[in-house]
């Protein structure tokens, strides 16, 4: 089973500003001419890169609730211009929505084990999953989902 990475996401309320925001870059790279891929910088280098190469995606903490996930599709270590060792995690702009599952506040990224990744929606298995976002997130801090 992959290994997974799951990061807050700052400054984004929503998965659809996350996926709009995203969509806008790819665009943005596409009329440049740059390289049309999602790339995600960060300062640590995963020592369990194989692990997460072989299928692993990166979860979404969105205000507090880890919401949606990307497949990683490629880790590529580089220094940047001040000589600091840095990552770029290549994601597949593909966004899976998950159940949601609260999480605290933490730095950087953590690994996180399959068994303890949430599961994704989409398929009808959860009957919030038809639920607006907002409608979503006050259920959850009410305690009734």
């Amino acid at each position: 089973m992959p290994l997974h990475l799951i990061k807050l996401c700052v400054g984004v309320e929503t998965v659809d500003e996350l996926e709009a925001y995203v969509a806008a870059r790819l665009d943005h790279a596409r009329a440049t001419g740059a390289a049309v891929e999602q790339i995600h910088t960060t300062r640590m280098v995963p020592k369990r890169a194989a692990e997460l190469a072989d299928g692993g995606s990166l979860y979404w903490v969105i205000k507090g609730h880890t919401q949606v996930r990307q497949r990683l599709l490629a880790i590529r270590p580089f220094v940047d211009e001040a000589g600091i060792g840095r990552c770029r995690l290549v994601l597949e702009p593909v966004f899976t929505r998950t159940a949601w599952q609260p999480r605290r506040a933490f730095q950087g990224w953590r690994y996180l084990k399959p068994e303890e990744a949430p599961m994704d929606l989409g398929g009808g298995e959860t009957p919030d999953e038809a639920l607006p976002p907002a409608l979503s997130r006050e259920l959850f801090e009410l305690g009734l989902l």
